[in-house]
């Protein structure tokens, strides 16, 4: 299954395959994915949130574009660093060969040898048995990132366009996404940029199967059969794709109009009378447009012009609200407005930033990487330790949450971590060891790590239904000075889970405050419609006074 996208980026083609995903998943399937990303990073890792969004980690310490963050959330699968493809793997991989003498001597060329490349990381990939199962995937969904007609793009069309002839058409479907505009007074679909977009990828030799039309409202009869008609597809294979109130009724919208017909008139298999796994779908989208009773969480970061930079955070949340039975309301703060400099420079921007904080029900410091800001987490986090305000911190979250009790309780008063003082006389927060300094990519300590709760008596405990060994996914350079600890311990802050050799801190707490938590790793990233992050769940609950 192939999902490319035309007229423009953002069209939601990763909801779209994640979509199609879950509908073959519903007829007893099993699914992987493949995120496709044209651009010439090795990965996501070395990128900026305001240039791709957040970088989403897996459990093999993958750092990888946002989408496979949505096909593990709609699919329950786990995915690796192989799942996302990109044009620096690609050429590194061929590179690498053409160094060591594979090619005997033949000259190196697009194609054959990165189009045949492309192919070959494909039906491997897909061939790949889940993690955890061992269940080799019955369909394998690969999304073409950016736009049909990019430059960078096209030696991955190609390869598809010879993949179609090495599978058989009958093992292979092309779902094209394009945009339909609404224009004019009256409202007037316009199809004309997706007949544009879809002659654009016929002439580069694949013909898609189903289109699947994104607009305001849905696609008018009118407006399907001159899609039809233009675009060489049946008529009942253009899928209206209009904007809907949540993200989890799409798989619903995309059934109701026989999407998962055509998939099996296509891939030849049976759609079973009984789907649960779409009923329980229908379940969690209609639960959620019905929650009325809301809570407003203080989102407390440095990217907030994008929320993309904080996807999985936003989903985690999203998640938590569902099973808590509340309505979510994030306020976007930006951290550097609560620092007093901003008062004398910007003292509206200032006092609103703090009244929004302050009436909000909880507290949340997510990660980050530079000095933009930290006086402001630092600040937010000293007031949900003194107001009793429900904190939850993520990496860089717990690290401030550390400095600040440094500076206020143990007096410590220019407590900082080396990331932002080199020469801080009380450096809590230090560079861990191991790491590189001077190559970034792929350097952190990442992936699945276990961490063991040490206290039964703690938040922790109880938030992972008393189990002892968690694995959840980290992405830090620095780590809290192991050195200081029992000092910290001592003035109540309690370093309720650590890693393997006991030297790495990675769940803090606070003594007699209803709920300050914080982590080292990322609890965002393993979040799941139906089974939300317990730190998350948790921070959702005491923020509506219900733990």
């Amino acid at each position: 299954m192939i999902v490319s996208g035309g007229v423009l980026s953002g069209l939601g083609k990763g909801v779209t395959a994640s979509s199609i995903g879950v509908l073959l998943k519903s007829a007893g399937l099993n699914v992987t994915a493949i995120k496709i990303d044209p651009y010439l990073n090795s990965d996501a890792g070395t990128m900026s949130p305001f240039e791709h969004g957040e970088v989403f980690v897996l459990d093999d310490g993958g750092e990888a574009d946002l989408d496979l963050g949505n096909y593990e959330r709609f699919l329950d699968v786990t995915l690796g660093k192989d799942n996302n493809l990109t044009t620096g793997k690609i050429y590194s991989k061929v590179i690498e060969s053409e160094r060591r003498g594979d090619y005997l001597g033949k000259t190196v060329q697009v194609v054959p040898h990165i189009t045949d490349s492309i192919q070959d990381w494909i039906e491997d990939v897909a061939h790949v048995p889940e993690q955890g199962t061992n269940k080799v995937a019955d369909v394998c969904v690969v999304e073409l990132g950016g736009t049909v007609g990019d430059i960078e793009s096209a030696p991955f069309i190609e390869a598809l366009r010879q993949f179609q002839f090495r599978v058989g058409s009958e093992n292979i479907c092309f779902v094209h996404v394009s945009l339909v505009p609404v224009m004019g007074p009256v409202g007037e679909q316009k199809t004309k940029p997706t007949q544009h977009s879809v002659r654009e990828l016929r002439g580069l030799g694949i013909t898609p199967d189903v289109i699947i039309c994104r607009s305001k409202t849905s696609l008018t009869e009118d407006a399907r059969q001159k899609i039809a008609l233009f675009c060489h597809v049946e008529s009942n294979a253009v899928l209206s794709a209009s904007d809907v109130s949540n993200i989890y009724k799409v798989p619903l919208l995309l059934d109701q109009q026989g999407a998962l017909v055509l998939l099996s008139q296509k891939f030849k298999f049976k759609i079973p009378v009984n789907r649960p796994l779409l009923d329980e779908w229908m379940s969690m989208a209609i639960q959620i447009d019905d929650l009325d009773k809301e809570v407003c969480i203080a989102m407390v970061g440095k990217y907030t012009g994008l929320s993309d930079s904080y996807l999985s955070v936003i989903k985690a949340l999203n998640h938590a609200s569902i099973a808590s039975s509340r309505k979510l309301n994030i306020e976007w703060i930006e951290a550097s407005n609560l620092e007093n400099n901003v008062a004398k420079t910007d003292p509206e921007i200032h006092a609103d930033s703090w009244e929004r904080l302050k009436n909000a029900d909880g507290i949340l410091v997510p990660g980050g990487f530079g000095d933009r800001g930290i006086e402001g987490k630092i600040l937010a986090a000293e007031y949900a330790r003194t107001s009793s305000t429900p904190y939850l911190g993520i990496c860089l979250g717990l690290q401030i949450a550390v400095i600040e009790f440094c500076r206020n309780v143990l007096g410590w008063k220019d407590s900082n971590s080396t990331e932002f003082n080199d020469n801080t006389p009380h450096p809590v927060v230090i560079y861990m060891p191991e790491i590189s300094k001077t190559h970034l990519g792929g350097t952190m300590r990442l992936g699945s790590r276990r961490t063991i709760i040490n206290d039964e008596k703690s938040i922790a405990f109880k938030l992972y239904n008393g189990n002892k060994n968690i694995h959840e996914r980290h992405r830090h350079r620095y780590e809290v000075n192991p050195d200081l600890i029992e000092s910290i311990e001592d003035a109540g802050m309690k370093f309720v889970g650590k890693d393997d050799t006991g030297q790495r801190m990675e769940i803090v707490e606070i003594s007699n405050h209803p709920f300050f938590f914080a982590t080292q790793y990322h609890p965002e990233f393993k979040t799941r419609p139906t089974k939300p992050s317990p730190p998350f769940y948790g921070f959702l609950m005491a923020s509506s006074k219900q733990f």
